[in-house]
């Protein structure tokens, strides 16, 4: 593991300080450039009309008899020590006026870093520079909370799930240590569909923290081939569940991963075909291409459903009430790996309870001419 090293700093000025040193020495260079203004235009005996000075003028400018040194410099020295002073007092408190959304921003920092991500900075006022930055500083807490709490829950859920396939395992193995006559074939077979569990279990969650961090490589993608691949691989189980599967739509591009797409495309086939109607199901897969979007959509007959249980669908390890009866409950990442799948291609995923039963599920994805000409911009 590596350690973060701070970087060693030697002991500087503070910002106030240093905003609070240049107001004031703005000033006193102001003040001494219109001192000298006056002092060369403003002579007291000056018959000719005020252009710009000549020799003669800067001559009379050091003429004692007229308004010269021996008068001029200690007045000015006085107004430029009250400038001076001026300027850093005024400019002390201007800088901390400044810089107080600063400290605000900083205090809330080290809270965070110290505390929970609950706290937001929530500065008032209108915009500008500090308040976008604390607006920004609050929207990433808020992303950071949400992300920490979905990967406790997600960490929570894992580790449960994970840990029935061991537990039935272990049960397994303590029965036949303990009954010598055991028979060992139906051990084997019932130890067999146990670690095809767990192995699928921990497949999904390697595929789910791939799309998470998005390391894949980018192609163009034609997600109604992506569908009829998939129909193909699943025609099978469908017919076994009594299922039909109607496909149609339009070449429809997108950029990204064949592999991912592939996989989403998969696991939302598989989803509608595992949880129909116990007979004469039917799914529907389309695929429209739109100018800017290349769009999927998996609908499939089954039991009602609410909305408010559809909007938990997509979150890891979770199951309707129809998946528990169909005999084919699954490892409950289906859904979560098509919606990570989906924001990795930065793309927008819908679920839709359809009011004579079953799910909705349409993808939309940035279309490939709509990244041609996202690079073309960039360049």
């Amino acid at each position: 593991m590596t350690e973060e090293r701070s970087v060693d700093r030697r002991q500087g000025l503070s910002v106030r300080l240093k905003l609070t040193l240049s107001y004031a020495g703005f000033l006193v260079i102001v003040g001494a450039v219109l001192l000298a203004a006056v002092w060369v235009f403003l002579l007291r005996g000056r018959s000719s009309s005020l252009s710009f000075p000549d020799r003669s003028d800067f001559l009379r400018a050091f003429d004692p008899s007229s308004f010269g040194p021996v008068v001029f410099v200690p007045a000015g020295i006085l107004v430029l020590a009250f400038l001076l002073v001026f300027g850093l007092v005024g400019g002390w408190i201007l800088a901390g006026r400044m810089l107080t959304p600063l400290i605000r921003i900083t205090d809330a920092t080290c809270k965070v870093a110290n505390g929970p991500l609950s706290y937001r900075i929530r500065l008032p006022g209108r915009r500008d520079e500090f308040r976008e930055l604390a607006d920004s500083f609050d929207t990433m807490l808020a992303q950071l909370e949400a992300h920490v709490t979905e990967q406790q829950r997600f960490a929570a859920n894992a580790s449960h799930e994970l840990r029935t396939p061991l537990a039935v395992t272990q049960a397994l193995l303590d029965v036949a240590r303990n009954d010598p006559n055991h028979e060992i074939r139906e051990l084997v077979e019932r130890l067999r569909v146990v670690n095809t569990r767990a192995i699928d279990l921990t497949e999904a969650l390697l595929l789910l923290s791939r799309a998470n961090q998005r390391s894949f490589t980018r192609e163009h993608v034609d997600l109604s081939l992506m569908a009829e691949e998939a129909t193909e691989t699943l025609l099978p189980l469908a017919e076994k569940r009594g299922v039909t599967i109607e496909t149609s739509g339009d070449m429809s591009t997108t950029i990204g991963s064949q592999a991912l797409l592939l996989q989403m495309t998969t696991n939302l086939l598989h989803n509608a075909i595992g949880h129909n109607l116990p007979e004469q199901g039917v799914v529907w897969v389309n695929t429209l291409a739109h100018p800017n979007t290349a769009v999927l959509t998996v609908e499939n007959t089954g039991e009602k459903l609410t909305p408010q249980l559809v909007s938990t669908l997509t979150e890891p390890f979770q199951r309707g009430t129809e998946r528990l009866h169909t005999g084919h409950a699954g490892v409950g990442l289906g859904l979560a790996i098509v919606k990570s799948i989906t924001q990795a291609h930065d793309g927008t995923l819908t679920l839709t309870p359809r009011p004579a039963g079953g799910l909705r599920v349409t993808v939309q994805l940035p279309a490939a001419s709509a990244h041609t000409q996202t690079a073309g911009d960039q360049n």
